[in-house]
């Protein structure tokens, strides 16, 4: 066998191993999970924001619709599963497509709405500093685009 064919198979090997982990189905039943609930994982995969989470001073139907307007205009992210006040979302990565999942629970709060959130990437064996930035933005901008505590609505200004 010559070099040129072993780096032949090589290059084909990585293909196939790059179209399963960028094809392969994924079980909503498996990813789309509740984040107040679900077992903090082994692997350091993951990000998950519960207990007191996050409080957003307007009602859960005001934030959802913020929440999906903002993940509407994350590059490469898609609804995956769930409706309403839970929600998954899928995303992922700009050069081999990996999948990464972001499910978030909002639950009425005194005031407000208190938003949890679960962010795991499905092939990785940590969470890329990319996609625990891009959860800790939509949460950011989700609390510069609400107005404080106590002021008046400001006009929607989300991307």
């Amino acid at each position: 066998m010559s070099f040129a064919d072993v780096l032949t198979l090589l290059a084909v090997a990585v293909a196939v191993l790059w179209a399963f982990l960028r094809y392969a189905p994924s079980d909503s039943h498996e990813w789309h999970v509740d984040p107040d609930t679900v077992r903090r994982p082994a692997r350091p995969n993951h990000m998950l924001l519960r207990g007191e989470g996050v409080f957003l001073p307007v009602p859960p139907d005001q934030v959802a619709a913020r929440l999906e307007a903002v993940a509407r205009h994350t590059p490469r992210t898609a609804p995956f599963a769930g409706e309403g006040f839970h929600r998954t979302w899928i995303t992922r990565s700009a050069l081999l497509g990996l999948p990464t999942f972001t499910s978030v629970r909002l639950r009425p709060a005194e005031g407000g709405t208190r938003m949890t959130v679960f962010v795991r990437a499905r092939f990785l064996p940590s969470l890329p500093a990319a996609e625990r930035a891009r959860a800790e933005g939509w949460i950011a901008t989700l609390q510069s685009s609400l107005p404080a505590e106590g002021a008046p609505p400001a006009p929607s200004s989300l991307p």
